[in-house]
């Protein structure tokens, strides 16, 4: 009897131990070691937009496409804006015989300066001076309608994904209006919001795995930047006003999230990294470390 009290003694204790063994193994993996489940797919999204207004004549892309820099998606209202440039080019060439002309009088009257008055050279002197300024300005004008018409076909300013395309031809567009938004597909990374506590043990260079929500293989990479700030709720930059600090709870605290970005080194085959996607954020320790824990918070 007293041998089998304490086998169950033993197995008691074993099992405790086990429980208290998983409790620390588990405090360590969610409270100590850098990991995060709070991490996404970024890109830098570049709003495309028109730099001269008309009516969209042609749409040259689809949506969630892939183009690549410099490639036009749409174009906007050419034929206005040749016309433009062909009244310009006959402006310039206008002024350009006028100002032919005024320089062939005014040869001429230095030529014959004995029979001419001086206030009749100045005169054509000033006259040609003004022509070369009209002229400037038409051939500004003449540039300006030519950087227009290039501008009538709006082109991908880098290679990415169209996103949200939903313009047809017909559709009239104002100045600045945008056109699509484009997914720089080099901009691609994986931004992991970190607890302030597991930030001391991540440091520039560390190898990081990182698992998309449904995807069993692991994305590797490693640690690029740690952000350098976070906005502060509780203060405004509004001006010199007081600050409002709410008051503290002293056992309640929640640590502030600081954003780690994950540069990509490796994909797994077959998947397709999508913006905004949620991923599990392991930062792993570099080879030869040593890594120490804290059992405690304190």
């Amino acid at each position: 009897m007293k041998s089998a009290a304490w086998v169950r003694t033993l197995g008691t204790l074993f099992l405790v131990a086990v429980i208290l063994l998983a409790m620390q193994l588990l405090w360590e993996r969610y409270q100590v070691q850098p990991i995060t489940r709070d991490g996404k797919v970024r890109a830098d999204i570049v709003h495309v937009a028109t730099d001269v207004a008309g009516l969209i004549t042609e749409v040259l892309v689809h949506d969630n496409e892939f183009v690549r820099k410099g490639a036009v998606l749409v174009v906007m209202d050419k034929p206005r804006y040749q016309l433009a440039l062909q009244q310009a080019e006959a402006e310039v060439a206008s002024q350009q015989a006028v100002l032919a002309q005024a320089e062939r009088e005014d040869r001429r009257n230095h030529a014959m300066s004995n029979l001419v008055s001086t206030e009749n050279v100045e005169r054509g002197h000033a006259r040609v001076e003004e022509l070369k300024a009209a002229l400037a300005k038409a051939i500004a004008a003449r540039d300006l309608a030519k950087l227009n018409l290039e501008r009538t076909a709006v082109r991908a300013p880098v290679d990415g994904y169209i996103s949200n395309m939903t313009l047809q031809a017909g559709i009239y567009l104002q100045r600045g209006a945008t056109v699509s938004a484009l997914v720089y597909k080099q901009s691609t990374r994986i931004e992991g919001y970190f607890e302030e506590t597991k930030i001391p043990a991540i440091h520039i260079g560390d190898p990081v795995i990182a698992y998309i929500m449904g995807v069993a293989n692991p994305i590797r990479g490693h640690v690029e930047s740690i952000s350098a700030g976070v906005a502060d709720r509780e203060r405004s930059d509004d001006g010199p006003a007081l600050a409002n600090v709410n008051p503290s709870f002293t056992w309640v605290r929640l640590a502030q999230r600081i954003p780690v970005r994950i540069a990509i080194d490796a994909v797994p085959d077959g998947v397709r990294l999508i913006v905004g996607q949620t991923t599990t954020v392991e930062v792993l320790p570099r080879p030869g470390e040593i890594t120490v824990h804290r059992s405690f918070p304190w």
